[in-house]
């Protein structure tokens, strides 16, 4: 325990750490988080003099939108539907920018598209007009009808309705309560859609050059016969580097959650934690709500940290230089990420179970994974397979540094 405390002291006594815990913090807390919910992406639009076209107001803006959402009951239903585009037409014909701005258009278009496509009118002169602007509101009926037989067509095409897949997606699907809970929305796709599905392959740059000298930076240092002038010295070395570094990436993402919580919290508050994932993506299958899904996405950051830190640890345990092992670290997250697009779908989906280079916005889709003659619903698959990645990669790398150290 006193080597570990000690190593763990030395970790972050660098200069190089102390410099990167403050680069991520400022760029996912403070960038990413206050001052995108105040200024950025919520503040009012229509301010010529900021670079990003908006006011500092965003705590204000985010208020008044909430109000603005309260007013169509809590449900969302045909009526409220309705209201809503009617609502947005009213403040577009009367040239109320605030209104449209609060009136979350890209979101009922999104809906309007994806359920009414009969209602779209293509010829609308020679720019785009969404249809939220001219739809006929009293047609926008059957809205859950319409969600189930979009849903179906789209399984259908995927081949995914029929069969022990289809059984389960549907199964998931059966237990979504209807009608749906209807708040504000755009803050929780903020939250559940950028801002965590990014966190992790955020951190990995971070966490690649803190923790990749672990092992490699001794054979610069060149402390092998100090470690070998006690009996089994490289064995609680290695032991107390690997638990100050797994430790390490669990303060480091700890300090990132507490910090987008709390500007959560400020800016956001509860509201809208109990309303269905189905709100932010109609076609996905999964009975949560946004409180359910945040947490799931938290917790696939955590283990997905843990599986990235045994996995550089390994590669920094089998090279001698501390740059090799940077570049090595980087390319097990980034490599795959990039690769993949060129790659067919089973390649892709056997990538995202390496740690960090699947997404945690998995839930909001259908994918599944056919392991031993059963299907997993694949967020299963992506929150647990990188951990147990990671947590093999350790001994590995205790093996291989020590008979280095005694070669």
């Amino acid at each position: 325990m006193e080597l570990f405390r000690l190593e763990h002291k030395k970790l972050w006594r660098k200069t190089s750490v102390r410099v990167c815990v403050l680069l991520c913090f400022a760029y996912v807390v403070l960038f990413g988080g206050f001052l995108s919910y105040q200024w950025f992406e919520f503040g009012s639009s229509n301010d010529v003099t900021s670079a990003f076209g908006n006011r500092f107001d965003g705590w204000t803006e985010i208020r008044a939108s909430q109000a603005q959402a309260a007013r169509y009951g809590g449900l969302l239903t045909d009526e409220s539907f309705q209201q809503m585009v009617s609502d947005l037409q009213q403040y577009d014909a009367a040239g109320m920018e605030s209104g449209l701005g609060r009136s979350e258009r890209t979101l009922l278009n999104g809906w309007l598209s994806q359920l009414y496509p009969e209602l779209e009118e293509q010829d609308r002169g020679l720019y785009s007009v969404l249809m939220a602007y001219y739809v006929d509101t009293s047609r926008l009926t059957d809205f859950y009808a319409r969600r189930d037989a979009v849903l179906e067509d789209f399984l259908h095409s995927q081949g995914q309705w029929t069969g022990p897949e289809g059984e389960l997606l549907r199964g998931m699907d059966a237990q979504v309560e209807k009608p749906f809970r209807y708040q504000w929305i755009s803050g929780w796709q903020k939250v559940l859609g950028d801002a965590l599905p990014d966190l992790g392959i955020v951190m990995a740059l971070f966490l690649a050059i803190i923790l990749s000298p672990t092992f490699a930076g001794e054979w610069r240092n060149n402390t092998a016969p100090l470690i070998l002038t006690t009996d089994g010295g490289w064995r609680r070395l290695a032991l107390a580097k690997i638990l100050s570094g797994l430790t390490f990436a669990v303060e480091l993402f700890a300090l990132l959650a507490i910090g987008g919580v709390t500007a959560q919290l400020i800016f956001l508050g509860t509201s809208g934690w109990d309303m269905p994932v189905q709100t932010m993506k109609l076609l996905a299958v999964a009975p949560w709500n946004m409180l359910q899904a945040e947490i799931y996405e938290y917790g696939f950051t955590l283990l997905g940290v843990i599986g990235y830190a045994g996995v550089v640890l390994l590669l920094s345990a089998l090279v001698k230089s501390n740059v090799l092992a940077l570049l090595l670290s980087l390319a097990a997250v980034y490599g795959p990420v990039v690769a993949a697009q060129y790659l067919p779908m089973g390649a892709q989906k056997a990538l995202e179970l390496l740690p960090l280079v699947g997404s945690a916005s998995d839930i909001f889709r259908t994918n599944t994974f056919h392991i031993f003659g059963k299907y997993i619903w694949s967020p299963w698959m992506l929150i647990s397979v990188p951990f147990l990645i990671g947590l093999i990669c350790l001994p590995f790398a205790i093996l291989k540094w020590s008979r280095r150290q005694r070669a």
